[in-house]
């Protein structure tokens, strides 16, 4: 089970304040050291389209009526650092790990690119570097490197109007159901990610409905590492041969580096 205890870091995504500026989007691309992908415009501001290999993060911009009123809404899209996430449950070698302080982090040298993390995900957010001969996957991190030097995420500092809370979950869970008390109306009645996949570290508020923002609301409460296998068991029989080679190839990889080292005077 993973460790949520009250030094667990969190993060509150108050839409009502996110202007679409990206600041956090070049942030992260700067902490991280991403390059950039060549993107096609198709009527629609959100660039990238989606996430991918070096976009961990970007701003969704939807626009809908309100009032009979043309009104946008710009929504902050990344990896939600489930409490209990599927993709570290489905990783057959224990390349993803949830940390005490929150972030599920990635170890690239254990990775054997089953990507069992992308099918397991419920929000869609491990990416794959198809376009490289020696491909890791990808996704944000919550920044855990600077959590673990006191120092908050790079996209959270970057923020011009404050639209992120940072700070131990439990607080920043304070703060979220603080506001909607305190601000009847304002708000919809809902924090999501407060139980979706069995609660996320990342949690938002929103003035309209999350469905007609692209959030999915049809993610059970139910902690889904307890429905990961059993969905990936009925995977065809020759995904797992790919896998048992895959896990193969690994060891015999580790071996031959531990070899060389040892050779080495």
């Amino acid at each position: 089970m993973a460790n949520t205890n009250s030094i667990s870091k969190g993060v509150l995504v108050d839409l009502t304040h996110c202007i679409g500026c990206r600041g956090c989007q070049v942030a992260c691309k700067s902490w991280n050291e991403r390059s950039v992908k060549e993107t096609t415009m198709y009527g629609n501001f959100t660039n990238p389209p989606e996430l991918n290999s070096e976009c961990y993060t970007n701003i969704r911009y939807i626009e809908q009526e309100k009032d009979s009123q043309p009104v946008w809404s710009f929504i902050k899209n990344q990896c939600l650092h489930c409490k209990n996430p599927a993709c570290v449950s489905a990783c057959p070698v224990k390349a993803l790990r949830k940390t005490a302080a929150g972030p599920v982090t990635y170890d690239f040298s254990r990775c054997i690119g089953c990507r069992y993390c992308m099918l397991a995900c419920p929000f869609y957010i491990p990416k794959y570097e198809w376009e490289k001969a020696l491909p890791w996957v990808r996704k944000c991190t919550f920044c855990s490197e600077r959590i673990k030097a006191d120092m908050i995420p790079a996209c959270v500092k970057v923020c011009p109007t404050k639209t992120m809370f940072y700070g131990n979950y439990e607080d920043v869970l304070k703060e979220a159901n603080a506001r909607l008390t305190k601000n009847p109306g304002k708000y919809v009645n809902h924090i999501y990610g407060k139980d979706e996949a069995g609660g996320t570290s990342w949690i938002y508020l929103s003035d309209v409905p999350f469905e007609s923002l692209g959030f999915d609301m049809k993610i059970p409460a139910k902690e889904l590492p307890d429905l990961t296998w059993a969905y990936i068991t009925k995977i065809p029989v020759v995904i797992v041969g790919v896998l048992a080679a895959g896990a193969v190839s690994w060891a015999i990889t580790r071996r031959n580096k531990n070899m060389d080292r040892e050779e080495k005077p």
